[in-house]
């Protein structure tokens, strides 16, 4: 009776344990941040086309300051800190594909395709570089910088560079996260605008 005692208080310590890996505890962020688009397609909002009538939306490249889930803060042309407990839910470049994709199908109308589901597209492809997507203390301001590709063809591509620039009162992740939402919606819509001519 007693080892069965023992065995039930182990089973639910471990199970305890699991849950508070689950929902927080040890080194786990106590929030993590995402981006949300202004302007996302409609709900029940349907989009068709034949072949060749599909945007593809690629994962833009990045720097390897970047390649985080954290905040870069631009000190100087040569120095990158990182915002202090400050962390997006995945890479910021996959999350401002996803905006982008959003963003253009909302705006446009447009059939906009995600490649990593549609492996055979054969219309135009936008794809580019994620240059800049943080907090610039020299200007008390978040700033995304955006440097598109289209590609219309295997002859036709033109490139042009979005950016957006929104002050903040201080550098904190609770004004610094919102502010760059906005700055990320700024530039989707310039994108979408440019894509829609």
């Amino acid at each position: 009776m007693r080892g069965r005692l023992f065995a039930k208080a182990g089973v639910i310590a471990a199970l305890a344990l699991s849950l508070a890996a689950c929902f927080g505890g040890g080194n786990v962020p106590s929030e993590l941040l995402t981006l949300t688009p202004n302007d996302p397609p409609a709900a029940g909002a349907t989009r068709s086309g034949g072949p060749g009538d599909g945007l593809a939306v690629l994962t833009p490249s990045v720097p390897q300051a970047l390649s985080t889930t954290r905040i870069p803060v631009y000190v100087s042309p040569t120095v990158i800190q990182y915002l202090k407990d400050a962390n997006w839910v995945e890479p910021p470049k996959d999350l401002f594909r996803r905006l982008l994709a959003q963003t253009i199908s909302g705006r446009t109308g447009r059939l906009v395709l995600n490649p990593d589901l549609y492996t055979e597209v054969q219309g135009p492809t936008l794809t580019g570089q994620l240059l800049q997507f943080g907090y610039d203390p020299t200007q008390a301001a978040v700033v995304v910088t955006f440097e598109a590709s289209l590609a219309r063809g295997a002859r036709s591509v033109q490139t042009q560079r979005f950016e957006s620039r929104v002050p903040v009162a201080q550098p904190v992740t609770a004004v610094v996260a919102p502010a760059l939402n906005q700055a990320a919606n700024d530039v989707a819509e310039q994108v979408a605008n440019w894509i829609g001519r």
